[in-house]
């Protein structure tokens, strides 16, 4: 399969994650039988590390790859505390002691929790700042759009608003994705 395939069913995988997620309570929908949105983040996540194979190769691109590897690593982490989290079912004293466990484990909390996961961001985003001269829309979008995730998430705790800033970062990768094909179709 072409590594552009790869990473469109990525993005695919990612946003719909990003939907359940804003869910909030009713998240609980989309953990039956499985964890169906961890599970999407994490097919998600681990096909956007194609992204380091399709874009231009140079000192940015090393940064950004390394960046974007690191977060997947990350997301995979997050991934697996998460269902060790959901396999607790309605038992929340144990939930609540193993949050309490992570929370004081800061080798576990930093690079899988709190800054780990951003990477992925970071690093699709510091790819999208190759784009920045000859697709600006594009590469601001993706540059504007990863952080805003985040935010509105962590910050606003606006789920609607936290789908709509991973679209906008999902628009942005996805027309980069295909802006070399574009400007040989016009070049011809």
């Amino acid at each position: 399969m072409k590594p552009k395939i790869i990473c469109l069913i990525g993005l695919f995988f990612f946003v719909v994650s990003y939907i359940m997620f804003s869910q909030g309570s009713k998240l609980a929908y989309f953990q039956k039988p499985i964890d169906f949105a961890h599970w999407f983040n994490l097919i998600g996540a681990v096909l956007l590390i194609s992204f380091n194979k399709v874009f231009p190769k140079n000192n940015l691109n090393t940064v950004a790859s390394f960046l974007t590897t690191l977060g997947v690593i990350a997301h995979i982490g997050l991934c697996t505390i998460d269902f060790i989290m959901w396999s607790f079912g309605d038992d929340d004293v144990a939930k609540a002691q193993l949050s309490e466990h992570i929370s004081n484990t800061p080798s576990i909390l930093l690079p899988f929790i709190i800054v780990g996961p951003s990477l992925l961001f970071i690093g699709l985003a510091l790819h999208a700042s190759n784009f920045i001269k000859t697709n600006p829309i594009s590469s601001l979008m993706v540059m504007t759009g990863a952080p805003a995730v985040g935010f509105s998430f962590f910050i606003l705790k606006n789920g609607v608003l936290m789908v709509l800033n991973c679209l906008l970062f999902a628009l942005g990768l996805v027309l980069l994705l295909y802006s070399d094909e574009k400007q040989k179709v016009i070049i011809e």
